[in-house]
């Protein structure tokens, strides 16, 4: 018996609304539109069973059953091998009825900015009030983060009951890989096909992607893109995507679908003549910064940026951001420009406006804790070291900074170290719980490798294994040198290890007060303390 044969004689694909036609026009409507049919059925109205159900409901532990899920995705090949295949996510997605293919989508790739991209360009079209799915990766808490709806993480109960739903299907298409002599389905994959049928179960306008790594063969590349972005490409992962910044950026082209709109950052001259060689052969129209769209104007401001946008379809007011950064006002410039793009016309200035101010990009340049301050950023290679030391510089004005740095294998430790050292009067080496990361000890070598031994005893070079520990020193460290002058921490490095910081930031209390911090404008670093 096929897996299509079994699947019909279930009842059909959990996500294919032409099995029922009445529950799909259930579906379009809105709870205005319900209360004519009484709303929420009362208890009295329900079968022993369907009342059985709802109490089963109200009795799990949803967070608990979510912590499975995850415990469950990673029994599978970890997405830091992924497989260079579409085949195996499009059956899955195809057998749950082509649930990659019932919304547009925004498919956005680079090496460093394509993730704070997505959340601004998520934020964007929600606040033009369409539906919208977001997927990113990795997470740095839980693994909730990863999908979002209508801009926030998916819940716990409708995670675990999403994937309840999917899992048979991927069982089957285990079966059916592993009878070929193929490996299963991975993390990445399946993580691909639960984002996508959560996108269908909530009946989205817009999906928001992120490729996982590379684009031509990511899981996430069987939906088809009506726009695709493409932030900052930088050398990472060339074992994977390959050595030269044109063999990288020609696997990361392979998102541009036939007759697709193209929307890049500022790119090196390589990188750009791939992109144009692709949009060439699959017909598909590019939009190019600084060319066609940039940053008209960014001013620095307390807790954020005011960025003046030139766009595709004219130049828009200055607005508020809450992203620390300059490269963020070319985030922001991207972001609006694929969202002209998706809707072919001038975005409104009043969404816009609310659109930015409400764009959060958590663990880049992220302050996790106050008293002292702690800041947590996502780094990983020297691009983004270079670009973090510099908004660190723009942004904070600390006479003493306190490093934590973790790095995972084949990382360019000193691409890394180099920009982050200028900036750190002290340097203390850890490593996370990952499997993939480097020893504490080890990596204090090649630091010390790297920026030479006197600077090494300057900064006074110091390994503290568990990460727990290493950010106690380093938070009790820097209150003590802050009694002379202003002093933080910066934890970077992987993103495993920022993870582990802001999950330890949330329960010990690290920050003091709460809410969003105001936005003053025109303040400079002075203000930043």
């Amino acid at each position: 018996m096929t897996p299509e044969e079994l699947i019909a004689l279930l009842g059909g694909s959990p996500f294919d609304p032409t099995l029922d036609p009445e529950l799909a026009e259930l579906d379009e409507l809105d709870d205005d539109d319900l209360s004519e049919f009484g709303g929420a059925a009362p208890d009295e109205a329900l079968s022993e069973r369907e009342l059985a159900e709802r109490r089963r409901a109200l009795d799990t532990d949803w967070a608990a059953e979510a912590e499975r899920v995850y415990d469950e995705l990673l029994e599978r090949v970890g997405e830091a091998q992924p497989e260079p295949r579409l085949e195996a996510t499009r059956r899955a997605c195809e057998l749950l009825g082509d649930v990659h293919d019932g919304w547009s989508m925004v498919h956005i790739t680079g090496t460093n900015g394509k993730s704070s991209t997505a959340r601004i360009t998520e934020s964007l079209v929600r606040a033009h009030g369409l539906r919208t799915g977001l997927l990113t990766s990795p997470h740095l808490v839980r693994v909730n983060e990863r999908i979002c709806l209508d801009g926030e993480p998916i819940s716990d109960e409708r995670l675990v009951t999403v994937w309840r739903d999917i899992e048979p299907i991927l069982g089957l298409v285990d079966a059916e890989l592993e009878a070929a002599g193929d490996p299963p389905l991975t993390f990445f994959e399946a993580l691909t096909a639960l984002a996508y049928a959560a996108f269908t179960d909530a009946t989205i306008d817009i999906g928001i992607v992120e490729v996982g790594m590379g684009g031509e063969w990511d899981s996430t590349n069987i939906a088809d893109g009506d726009v695709a972005v493409f932030a900052p490409i930088a050398l990472d992962h060339q074992g994977r995507l390959g050595s030269t910044l044109a063999e990288i950026a020609r696997t990361k082209a392979g998102i541009i679908k036939p007759g697709a709109e193209v929307v890049t950052a500022e790119q090196a001259p390589e990188v750009l003549d791939e992109l144009r060689r692709a949009c060439e052969i699959q017909a598909a129209e590019l939009f190019t910064e600084p060319t066609d769209f940039g940053v008209a104007s960014d001013q620095l401001a307390v807790g954020g940026r005011l960025v003046e946008v030139r766009g595709l379809r004219g130049t828009y007011p200055p607005s508020a951001v809450r992203l620390s950064g300059d490269y963020q006002a070319h985030n922001v410039a991207l972001a609006v420009a694929a969202v002209e793009t998706l809707l072919g016309e001038r975005l409104n200035d009043e969404a816009l406006a609310a659109g930015l101010l409400d764009a959060k990009s958590p663990g880049r340049l992220d302050l996790i804790g106050t008293e002292p301050s702690v800041l947590i950023d996502a780094a990983h290679n020297p691009h983004g070291a270079e670009h973090l030391a510099v908004a660190l510089r723009e942004s904070f004005a600390f006479d003493d900074l306190v490093l934590v740095l973790g790095v995972l294998r084949e990382k360019n430790v000193e691409g890394i170290i180099k920009p982050l050292a200028e900036i750190a009067s002290r340097i203390i080496i850890t490593e996370s719980d990952s499997p993939r990361a480097i020893p504490a000890w080890e990596l204090a070598e090649l630091v010390r490798d790297a920026i030479g031994d006197e600077a090494a005893e300057a900064k006074r070079v110091e390994v503290v294994e568990r990460s727990y520990d290493a950010f106690d020193l380093a938070r009790r460290e820097a209150v003590e040198l802050g009694m002379r002058g202003s002093a933080g921490v910066l934890i970077t490095g992987s993103i495993t290890l920022i993870g582990e910081a802001a999950g330890i930031a949330e329960e010990d209390g690290w920050r003091t007060g709460g809410g969003d911090s105001p936005l003053s404008i025109g303040a400079g670093p002075e203000g930043s303390q």
